[in-house]
């Protein structure tokens, strides 16, 4: 059972123009269980069955530099996240076409290695 307090304070803190993943912090700081909270964020979605939705938690930092990425491309924020998720999805489809490639992940271990593999220096 949702615990009708922690929804009407989660309401009142989003009225206030916080953001529901700063919400989430204080509540987990003021010593509220996970579980009650992620109860009630859950009770607040809407209650509509369309599977072409999506619910996202964002930062405010996050939520800002998104919003100014979107007014740069002439979008509203939700056409933005929109976009970027599109994209994401027909690149990572390309990349599945593509045949794995061994020696990208040996050159990439080479490079990043702590282990000296270069010409030895002459003393």
């Amino acid at each position: 059972m949702v615990n009708k307090e922690l929804v009407s304070f989660v309401k009142e803190a989003r009225r206030r123009g916080f953001g529901d993943v700063d919400i989430k912090k204080a509540l987990i700081n003021h010593g509220w269980p996970t579980e009650r909270v992620d109860e009630a964020f859950v009770y607040l979605i809407p209650k509509n069955k369309n599977k072409n939705q999506v619910t996202l938690f964002l930062s405010n930092e996050l939520t800002d530099v998104l919003e100014k990425r979107a007014k740069k491309n002439m979008l509203t924020l939700s056409e933005q996240i929109e976009d970027i998720l599109r994209r994401s999805t027909i690149s990572q489809s390309n990349k599945k076409k593509s045949p794995y490639d061994a020696k990208l992940d040996d050159t990439l271990i080479s490079i990043f290695s702590r282990r000296k593999s270069g010409p030895k220096e002459k003393k």
